[in-house]
């Protein structure tokens, strides 16, 4: 199949590498070609716009940094893939983004004769490494049952949550649930450390019982080594946490866990630390 892959960053990359690896024909495209040169090499096809991409695809993924990049990646009207022919072709976003702007993209997909799916993932660096990312997918039923393929063959946890915006919505949830565990998770460090106790020895406990999580998991250990390149870079985090908290207003709720974490995660930015991963919140108690 001719697949078109739009952003190849630190979870893209490993996307493109699985579906080549599967033996489909992958177009790319990504701000700073350097950073697919790799993908390059091993057989992807570079183009010059995310409208190239598209005319020469039949899938279109993207996978950006924030909304304001999806919108461009869209809409442009001359680089853009809402430039392009779009008959039949079905584009995927994969980037974590505004429920709003994923039903503004199925509008002028169906509009186009096309389809679309929101389909943010969770996993981070390591899930998309593994091909076991979590997809979690807004649209029709006909553009998922033809896109649920190559979902298999980078996730291991697909659902169809209903139309367009729910995908984004699903993720919201995930992030609440994450920024939760993500902030237990330091809170035990910090506390089993001012409490004399050795470290690796409680994260192996407590992986064993009631309060073992995916945060403790994978990313205490990193902490332990002091290890903070980005499986999911604090930047995107704050991002995430902003359009949870904007949702959470239209519909009249009140988060305070995730409007604290939000909130400690912008003063980790204010330090310097927006390109480190998400555990680097650490950083806010103990210094390197």
């Amino acid at each position: 199949m001719k697949i078109g892959f739009i952003g190849t960053g630190v979870m893209g990359q490993s996307i493109v590498r699985h579906l080549l690896a599967a033996d489909h024909q992958l177009m790319i495209y990504t701000r700073t070609k350097s950073k697919a040169e790799a993908l390059i090499a091993q057989g992807a096809s570079w183009k010059s716009n995310a409208k190239e991409v598209t005319d020469a695809s039949e899938i279109i993924f993207t996978m950006v940094g924030y909304p304001s990049d999806v919108e461009e990646t869209y809409f442009d009207p001359e680089k853009g893939i809402f430039a392009s022919e779009l008959s039949n072709k079905i584009v995927v976003d994969l980037t974590t983004s505004t429920p709003s702007l994923a039903e503004k993209i199925e509008k002028v997909a169906r509009e186009k004769q096309g389809f679309s799916l929101d389909a943010p993932v969770s996993g981070g660096d390591l899930g998309a490494k593994n091909g076991t990312l979590t997809i979690m997918a807004g649209g029709s039923q006909v553009a998922y049952d033809r896109v649920l393929p190559l979902f298999k063959i980078f996730g291991k946890s697909f659902h169809l949550h209903g139309s367009a915006g729910k995908g984004q919505h699903t993720k919201m949830a995930n992030q609440i649930m994450v920024a939760g565990t993500m902030l237990g998770m330091t809170e035990m460090l910090v506390y089993s450390q001012a409490a004399g106790l050795d470290l690796n020895n409680v994260i192996e406990t407590l992986s064993g019982g009631a309060a073992a999580n995916w945060s403790m998991i994978n990313y205490s250990p990193r902490i332990l080594r002091q290890d903070y390149t980005p499986g999911f870079f604090v930047k995107h985090f704050i991002k995430d946490l902003k359009i949870v908290l904007d949702e959470a207003d239209k519909m009249e709720i009140e988060l305070p866990m995730t409007a604290l974490a939000k909130q400690l995660y912008e003063m980790l930015a204010v330090k310097g630390f927006s390109d480190d991963g998400t555990q680097a919140l650490i950083k806010l108690w103990w210094t390197e």
